[in-house]
């Protein structure tokens, strides 16, 4: 496998900008005085007038084209803006602050690729859940030429993916992130917010795949009772994936979170059945300890002394009054227990 060869960084030092363009003007305009000049000598009859004429002519032209590439070397960055410079093919060096600038006017500046997309593009990913980010300044024309450095939202969508236990489940998150190392994003890959976007999609359907989405209290981590820790671990994970494009993920998290639709209605049921049995049980508990308690106080005020068939019947009773779903019916019973 090819070693794949990664950029190193270079920040630059340019000149500043108002001054080269004044420069810049006054060698634009000195070519006018060749232009008078050679047509002064030439209109005078003077001897070799033709050949001055043809001198003059040749140094304002050199000297109006070079003002004008003196020019194309003004560059203005905006703040949280970058510029990715290449002198013929070669990498020459990355400016960062904001601010009125010259370089060398034959460098070039690179930007994120151009991207469009197309209906069935557009379909697909609405369906894989991803979102794809257009850094151009529209929809087919050519991309802009300065890398932001503003934090950018990445919403990826909800899609639908298998938890742990083999559970359709739909999930959906919003990743926080910003370009950290401009040359890294534009050099490196070849189009760093879809690369982002991928990635995530990659890492989010991971996620669901690692970890149930419920799994009771078992005390293991789960999508729906662990999210700040999944979340974590995703940005974690994301990060480590999306180092080698110079980007920086500030935060992820979960924005949606539930069953899938084909078997929301069963899993519905078995978190009621499972919420009733731990109700069920934290009335039991209680009831027992009334009773108990009931018992024990009856037995130290000397209230009345029973036997052990008549504790049975009494625990019987209050329990079935504790513990029933509706409210009892009292029975007066005139007669014996016996």
């Amino acid at each position: 496998m090819a070693e794949v060869k990664f950029t190193e960084e270079k920040k630059l030092k340019a000149a500043p900008g108002f001054p080269m363009a004044v420069v810049s003007l006054l060698v634009t305009l000195a070519g006018i005085p060749m232009y008078v000049l050679g047509a002064t000598w030439f209109g005078a009859d003077k001897p070799a007038g033709g050949v001055v004429l043809a001198i003059c002519i040749v140094l304002g032209v050199l000297l109006n084209v070079g003002g004008i590439i003196m020019f194309c070397g003004l560059k203005v960055i905006h703040p949280n803006e970058a510029l990715v410079l290449t002198l013929f093919g070669s990498y020459y060096g990355t400016l960062y602050n904001e601010g009125f600038y010259w370089i060398n006017p034959f460098c070039e500046t690179v930007g994120p690729a151009a991207q469009t997309i197309d209906n069935e593009e557009k379909q697909s990913n609405a369906k894989s859940g991803s979102i794809n980010i257009n850094l151009s300044g529209g929809g087919g024309k050519a991309a802009t030429k300065a890398v932001s450095l503003k934090t950018m939202t990445l919403d990826n969508k909800r899609q639908k993916v298998n938890d742990e236990l083999g559970n359709p489940v739909e999930i959906g998150t919003i990743v926080i992130w910003k370009v950290a190392n401009a040359t890294k994003a534009v050099l490196n890959v070849e189009q760093y917010a879809e690369f982002l976007s991928i990635q995530c999609d990659a890492v989010t359907r991971n996620a669901a795949r690692n970890y149930p989405y419920d799994n009771g209290d078992c005390g293991e981590k789960t999508l729906r009772g662990s999210c700040q820790e999944i979340a974590d671990i995703m940005q974690a994970e994301l990060q480590s994936k999306v180092e080698e494009a110079g980007l920086e993920i500030l935060d992820v998290r979960i924005t949606h979170l539930a069953y899938a639709p084909e078997i929301a209605a069963a899993m519905l049921q078995r978190q009621q059945a499972a919420a009733i049995i731990d109700a069920r049980q934290k009335i039991v508990e209680g009831a027992v300890g009334m009773v108990e308690m009931a018992l024990n106080q009856l037995s130290e005020n000397n209230v009345v002394e029973l036997d052990e068939e008549r504790k049975a019947a009494m625990v019987s009773n209050l329990l079935v009054v504790l513990c029933g779903n509706k409210d009892a019916q009292p029975i007066v019973n005139s007669g014996s227990i016996y």
